[in-house]
């Protein structure tokens, strides 16, 4: 019988590596390794070029620009600051800040408040309620501009708030909702109210879906009404959700343009009393005597107010996490 033949590990053939054998077979591969590091950079690079030039570079040239005694012409000199100190004597200025922070202090509470109950109204399983989450959005995606337009047209001395006012026997002369300086500003408060209510009721919407039903369960059990169940389980539920919406809505309202803009028709009231401070920079950094230089200065001026306003509501979150 024969006898099979064992062949050592020495006589074996030496293979040689593939890359060597086939070096077409290896160069992809290395070159996908050597251009790896700034493959993703090239998907980006649109969008940060983008960023760069309409974010990045007007905020800091506004911020240099806050400096100077620039002009609509541009170039302008180092000034230190005095656009700053020119606020302090500038009744504009005051004007337009008491309104944006008016403004938000009135809208503000709103927006945190009555989206929360229209989430929960929505919320029940009642037939019909796909339709009003629908209706209730339509504002949302509705151009602000639009809107604005169309609440003029209802709001106008001939409109149809003041022919309905008028034909119940309400008021026997028109409101002026439009020229009125309280009038226009609470105007455009409900509106901003209006357009708003939709986008931080789905917000809500995600943040009630979190809360268990087996809390809701519990508290009526325990004979909780349903003001109870509402401040000792929705609420909590939801806690930061309306930190949030504090937050997002207190921007928003303090930097109002377009409602005033579009409601007013670019008059801002008598004497520019209903103006707030993005209508001031509007109206100082444009126009023929453009004043750039002190609009950037305002500019900066309503930044820090903001940042103010979201560390202030992170502060409030934080501390009720503490708690």
């Amino acid at each position: 019988m024969a006898t099979p033949t064992t062949t050592s590990a020495a006589s074996r053939p030496v293979r040689e590596p593939s890359s060597r054998r086939n070096p077409d077979r290896a160069a992809p591969a290395r070159r996908a390794a050597r251009h790896a590091w700034f493959t993703p950079w090239l998907f980006l690079a649109i969008a940060v070029v983008t960023e760069a030039l309409f974010t990045v570079f007007p905020f800091f040239n506004t911020v240099v620009l806050g400096f100077t005694d620039a002009s609509r012409l541009g170039g302008g000199q180092f000034i230190g600051l005095e656009n700053f100190s020119r606020m302090l004597e500038d009744e504009r200025f005051w004007t337009a800040l008491f309104n944006s922070v008016l403004y938000m202090v009135v809208v503000v509470p709103c927006m945190v408040v009555l989206p929360l109950f229209l989430a929960m109204l929505v919320n029940t399983k009642l037939p019909g309620a796909g339709f009003f989450r629908t209706s209730y959005y339509v504002p949302v995606v509705s151009s602000t501009v639009a809107v604005g337009i169309m609440w003029s047209w209802m709001l106008d001395s001939q409109g149809l708030v003041n022919q309905t006012l008028q034909a119940l026997g309400v008021v026997t002369a028109p409101v002026p909702f439009l020229t009125d300086r309280w009038l226009l500003l609470a105007s455009a408060m409900l509106v901003t109210v209006w357009t708003g209510l939709g986008w931080y009721m789905v917000v809500y919407l995600a943040a009630l879906a979190n809360v268990g039903k087996d809390l809701y369960d519990a508290a009526a059990m325990d004979g909780a009404g349903w003001w109870r169940r509402f401040t000792s389980v929705t609420v909590p539920g939801v806690r930061n959700t309306m930190v949030l919406v504090a937050a997002l809505s207190s921007v928003a309202a303090f930097r109002v343009f377009t409602e005033i803009y579009v409601l007013s028709g670019n008059s801002a009231g008598p004497g520019g009393a209903d103006m707030t401070m993005v209508m001031l920079i509007q109206r100082v950094g444009t126009g023929l005597d453009a004043d750039v230089g002190y609009a950037s200065a305002l500019s900066i001026v309503v930044f820090l107010i903001t940042i103010g306003l979201m560390i202030a509501t992170l502060k409030m979150q934080t501390k009720g996490d503490e708690k």
